[in-house]
């Protein structure tokens, strides 16, 4: 199938990405994106690749899954990662950007090049002019979805992400908070507000009773929580010390002003360069607006705080990806229709590039008429599109990069874990370089 063009459908992270591919590759693209006229709830800015939920994209160890997945990108040649890379501020091991300069670049990139034609507006059916990417997202447009429903002769799933405050780092009370990173690995990138047993009863209390926000009533029978994006209010309904074992963990967090843990401690983290502003790690909330204010200046640290912008909730679906969608991430019915990101059934910011980058790649391939390529099972964009074409046991649920969907080494790698991760790593990249100059093509 040879063709003049490719269609994208969606300018967020994953439909950037696949655009960015198949430009690369000498395909005319035409990208369409709904904003600036029209946006989701989840989003605020005109640019493309808006990160709604958090400006971290997680670890850069290859320790760490994800670290491997951004370095088979980078690799590739993934824009994701050179925004990322190019935008970054400082997260201890973590590779954190500013978002505001993160869209910009990538923005500025797509409309660049001369390959690209971005045409504005919503898509309301599914072409069938051309190869399609599409990477509309877990929000897409009511026309839209109705017709990939129509087409996967299925009902979507759904399920709800929530989204973390971001507060002024002027209005932090620094008298309380310290600054430091879990067990001093990397800089002391992270603000820490400590809290004794009396302090975390009394926020806890107030956690668990306070009011949620209201959902839509067609969104109340669907309610799924993702456990990867878990509300902080749920989490804490949950048992007393669920928050300690979790994003409220004080282990490896010492005071250097007193020299000790804390019985709770909640991090914060840089949200731009600038260090003006910072979000709370771990605290996604559907609770009400007022409720925020009210329970989240019960934390030390944090009782004059100016709240830059509140937590929010929103809808989420996701294809039946097993048995519809295969390892290029096509249609298996319908080879010229892709889809990318998280609707595929991926979960998180570089996932759901990193299918965009493999989708891309693969109708370029369509498009020109060269065999299609499915990534090495050992590499974890690899590991990531088998997962979504072939699921695993029980339900089809969204599911971020991890080692576990990888097959295991033959042989044993004394170390412990971060130590076998590593060697997981080496034979994955081992396996991506041996593929490298053919996926390039």
């Amino acid at each position: 199938m040879s063709a003049a063009f490719v269609r994208v459908l969606g300018a967020g992270l994953a439909g950037c990405e696949a655009a960015w591919q198949l430009a690369t590759r000498g395909i005319c693209v035409r990208l369409s994106e709904m904003k600036p006229h029209q946006k989701t709830p989840a989003h605020h800015e005109d640019g493309f690749a808006e990160l709604c939920c958090s400006n971290s994209l997680r670890s850069d160890a290859l320790s760490n899954a994800v670290g491997l997945l951004k370095e088979e990108m980078r690799r590739v040649g993934s824009l994701v990662l050179e925004a990322a890379d190019a935008t970054r501020v400082p997260a201890g091991s973590a590779l954190a950007v500013d978002r505001t300069l993160f869209s910009q670049y990538i923005t500025e990139r797509i409309k660049g090049h001369p390959l690209i034609t971005v045409e504005e507006g919503e898509v309301t059916a599914l072409p069938e002019d051309a190869v399609t990417v599409v990477a509309t997202g877990p929000l897409t447009a009511d026309a839209l979805a109705a017709d990939i429903v129509a087409l996967t002769g299925k009902n979507g799933l759904n399920f709800f992400d929530a989204v973390a405050p971001i507060v002024d780092f002027a209005s932090i009370d620094m008298d309380v908070a310290f600054f430091a990173s879990r067990y001093d690995k990397g800089d002391a990138d992270y603000i820490n507000c400590p809290m004794t047993k009396e302090q975390y009863d009394v926020f806890y209390e107030a956690l668990i009773g306070a009011r949620e926000a209201e959902l839509k009533d067609f969104d109340k029978k669907e309610l799924k929580v993702f456990e990867g994006c878990m509300p902080i209010e749920v989490m804490a309904r949950r048992g007393y010390d669920t928050l300690r074992y979790g994003p409220l963990k004080p282990v490896g967090l010492i005071d250097p002003r007193v020299g000790r843990e804390y019985y709770a401690v909640v991090q914060l983290r840089k949200e731009n360069k600038e260090g003006t502003m910072y979000n709370l790690v771990g605290f996604q909330t559907h609770l009400a607006f007022p409720e925020q204010k009210r329970v989240f200046s019960l934390i030390p640290g944090l009782e004059n705080a100016t709240f830059l912008r509140y937590g929010v909730m929103h809808r989420n679906t996701y294809l039946s990806s097993p048995g519809f969608l295969d390892c290029t991430y096509a249609v298996q019915s319908r080879p010229a229709l892709f889809f990318a990101g998280q609707m595929t059934g991926v979960e998180g910011y570089i996932e759901s590039a990193g299918s965009g980058l493999v989708a891309g790649i693969n109708a370029a391939r369509l498009a020109r008429e060269m065999e299609p390529v499915c990534f090495p099972r050992h590499t974890m964009l690899g590991a990531m599109a088998q997962y979504v074409a072939h699921g695993g046991m029980g339900d089809f649920v969204p599911m971020n990069a991890n080692f576990g969907l990888v097959e295991r080494l033959d042989h044993k790698v004394r170390g412990g874990k971060a130590k076998r991760n590593e060697a997981l790593s080496e034979r994955a990249l081992a396996a991506l370089d041996a593929v490298l100059e053919d996926v390039k093509k």
